[in-house]
């Protein structure tokens, strides 16, 4: 039998599993309740508040898990950069490979930021705000950025983590139809982030009004 922590971990980790797995046959967090979800891991409702107080903090736990895996992506983009001197395409290639191998996190995160819960909209929202800071603290470790201050790093990072966030929808579930290379999801976001880091390398500031 196993210890009674370690059996409270494996029914936490059922509870975010059976989430994970209702909201991949095209259901929105919102819309889960709590005694589907319990019934789902296989316990009875009220063994579900042994681990959560209510939907809510379920949510914000899966929150905290795809934050996780998003930062240990950030994680290897840098070490390809910074390390292997890599660029754009490989650097998405990276991402995209991390996205696939946890899919049903990516999911929760693109559906999430605009859902109905405002408890996990919120985190999404600081755990977005907090990969763009860390990415605009790891641009200006880079030469190729020194051209710019700390205003225009901020904005830089913001437009690139958005431009992901908002193209998580259509990495995770791309079109039914085959689509021409360039109009691919993979393809579009590589060629967005060229545009932006093309842009910045030759950004010199807004100027003086007149």
């Amino acid at each position: 039998m196993l210890p009674r922590a370690e059996q409270k971990q494996l029914t936490r980790h059922a509870l975010l599993d059976a989430a994970r797995q209702l909201m991949e046959s095209g259901r929105g967090f919102g819309s889960l309740s709590l005694r589907e979800v319990a019934k789902s891991a296989g316990i009875v409702p009220t063994g579900f508040y042994r681990h959560f107080s209510d939907m809510d903090e379920l949510g914000l736990a899966l929150v905290y898990e795809v934050d996780e895996t998003f930062r240990q992506s950030i994680r290897l983009v840098r070490q390809n950069e910074f390390e292997l001197g890599g660029i754009t395409d490989a650097s998405v290639r990276i991402f995209l490979d991390i996205v696939a191998a946890n899919r049903a996190q990516f999911l929760f995160l693109a559906r999430e930021q605009y859902g109905g819960s405002q408890a996990v909209r919120q985190a999404i929202a600081t755990l977005r705000e907090g990969i763009s800071s860390d990415l605009a603290a790891d641009l200006a470790l880079m030469p190729r950025w020194h051209h710019l201050d700390a205003a225009a790093l901020a904005v830089l990072a913001d437009l690139v983590v958005k431009t992901v966030f908002a193209t998580l929808p259509e990495l995770i579930d791309p079109p039914a139809e085959p689509l021409e290379h360039h109009l691919t999801p993979e393809a579009k976001i590589i060629q967005q982030l060229r545009f932006i880091f093309i842009g910045a390398k030759h950004w010199q500031g807004l100027g003086t009004p007149g």
